[in-house]
């Protein structure tokens, strides 16, 4: 399971017909084929079409999860998925399928539904709803919803939340596994050395005897090499220092699990969370995600660098984008081009991680200290420390919640810290109301301790670079 690498549909998907640690068949099939027989074992071809097409959604994003995770190759198994209901999907080796599903699948198959702002399928758990209940959607509940009138979306909206996308004609590949095939060890270079830094470093919030890597660059230098060898060691495993294939999917294993991503809560795979490595020269005219990551780090700085103009985050490198560029490399006397070179991009990044830096200035003890609820309502017009420690708060997630615009700290509640409020309620399914009552005190405080955690090193772990005269770190400060 790569951090990187978009989801795509798999050609095949090979099906244990029994539960995992079960002697019993494998069957490969295409994975029409096998959604179109899931349908047909799960849900009654009478149901309305907003009904069906909103299950079959969620069998195929719940089948992309596993596979996207590599849940059951990270753990050995020769396998993608079981056709054990307990765990996962029924699946009935040479079942009869009906005709008004076949057609459905065949038209929706490469579609599948995730959290916005992130890259995996969502595990979208469901059940039948009457013998079986669970948190996510109910098979049975999903037929008066469509009598209701809602859409397969509107259904999805209604037991995942409304912070969900539908991502349609997404690519249909060969099934892969995520190993590259060979070691990696001290002098590797690349995406997949990348990769096992960003793993150890979310890894090593849990196992805080796990050195951080600083920088995350795709070298495999001195640092990887103590990091990966304080993990094997960690978890059994012969602390050489070099990732091959056992210590690659125990990294895929670990971070999983650390990240919930086979939950319906997942913290989640943002890609604005990661280190990015420069692409390629960016100009006027590009168009892509890493435009729009490099409109949303000019978005971030502009709040803290007055010269340098906001732009919108819309992946279109425009005339408004390319103002905003030569702006940022006046600033930090580079050529005045408007082109985003190797140059430009590396001193965007370390400008964009020197916030995020400076605003993980909080008081540490063992873990993320945040103010509790302040006992009555923050809304416009509020005024006060309160306010001022939301601000911090909201700005902070902004970093990694692209979704929720950043505000200036001012202690007063405006309009902006409202729609700011707001944009986070939508992401966390909360009512979108603008007001900050306990419920999103709540929630802010506790999103705003995992960012930052995800972040920061913990009390008297290596933080990842050298500490010298002038470092201001929390390490230091635990001394």
């Amino acid at each position: 399971m790569s951090v990187v690498i978009e989801p795509y549909i798999p050609s095949t998907i090979t099906v244990h017909l029994g539960r995992p640690e079960v002697a019993a068949s494998n069957v490969t099939v295409s994975f029409p084929e096998y959604i179109k027989n899931v349908a047909s074992s799960e849900i009654y071809p009478t149901w309305p079409q907003a009904s069906l097409i909103a299950n079959i959604y969620a069998q195929i994003s719940f089948a992309l999860n596993k596979i996207y995770t590599e849940y059951y190759r990270s753990r050995g198994y020769p396998f993608d998925i079981t056709n054990s209901t307990s765990i996962d999907q029924a699946f009935t080796p040479g079942r009869n399928i009906f005709e008004n599903i076949s057609q459905l699948v065949d038209e929706i198959f490469d579609t599948y539904i995730r959290r916005q702002g992130y890259l995996e399928p969502l595990f979208a758990q469901f059940c039948n709803g009457t013998t079986v209940t669970c948190e996510g959607l109910s098979q049975w509940g999903t037929v008066p919803l469509a009598e209701q009138g809602y859409t397969p979306y509107g259904i999805l909206q209604y037991y995942y939340g409304e912070n969900i996308d539908l991502v349609r004609n997404a690519p249909v590949e060969s099934i892969r596994q995520s190993y590259p095939g060979t070691p990696l060890s001290l002098g590797s270079r690349g995406p997949d050395v990348q990769v096992v830094q960003v793993e150890l470093n979310r890894i090593s919030q849990n196992y805080p005897a796990i050195p951080k890597i600083y920088p995350v660059d795709g070298i495999f230098g001195p640092d990887t090499q103590r990091s990966v060898q304080a993990f094997q060691r960690i978890f059994g495993l012969s602390p050489d220092g070099v990732v091959g294939k056992a210590t690659w999917y125990k990294l895929v294993y670990l971070y999983v699990g650390v990240k919930r991503l086979n939950e319906i809560a997942a913290e989640g795979q943002s890609i604005y969370g990661l280190t990015l490595v420069y692409p390629e020269d960016l100009r006027e005219g590009d168009t892509g995600e890493k435009v729009r990551i490099l409109q949303y780090f000019l978005f971030t700085l502009s709040d803290f660098y007055a010269t340098i103009p906001t732009v919108g985050i819309d992946g279109i490198f425009g005339p408004q984008t390319r103002e905003s560029v030569i702006a940022f490399q006046n600033a930090y006397s580079l050529p005045a081009t408007g082109i985003v070179d190797v140059r430009t991009w590396d001193a965007l990044y370390d400008a964009f991680q020197g916030v995020i830096r400076a605003m993980q200035g909080v008081n540490l003890d063992t873990d993320i200290v945040t103010q509790p609820y302040p006992g009555e309502e923050l809304r416009r017009g509020s005024r006060g420390e309160a306010v001022r420690t939301l601000q911090e708060y909201l700005n902070a997630l902004s970093l990694t919640f692209l979704s929720v615009p950043p505000v200036q700290v001012t202690g007063v509640y405006g309009l902006y810290t409202g729609y700011s409020v707001a944009a986070f309620q939508k992401l966390m399914g909360l009512p979108q109301t603008g007001v900050v009552d306990r419920a999103t005190w709540d929630a802010i405080a506790n999103s705003y301790r995992d960012v930052v955690s995800a972040m920061t090193a913990r009390p008297r772990q290596y933080p990842g670079f050298p500490l010298s005269e002038g470092s201001q770190d929390m390490a230091l400060m635990q001394q």
